[in-house]
């Protein structure tokens, strides 16, 4: 069930990443659903997404507190 959660984040989050202040606002759910294990998979995602979309940085702060 859990990876279903997380594939489902992933997806909502590559569908508002055109809009910053949309993706930190989902970002921000994520973290309050997932699981720790999860947000660890999450960050290691996130960190190399935001590459390819550099108007997205600010939000590893997010997850990183």
């Amino acid at each position: 069930m859990s990876k279903i959660m997380f594939d489902y984040t992933k997806s909502i989050l590559e569908r508002v990443s055109f809009d910053p202040v949309l993706f930190s606002k989902e970002l921000e759910k994520a973290i309050k659903a997932l699981l720790p294990y999860e947000l660890e998979q999450l960050k290691e995602w996130l960190a190399s997404f935001v590459i390819e979309k550099p108007e997205l940085e600010s939000s590893l702060m997010i997850i990183s507190i």
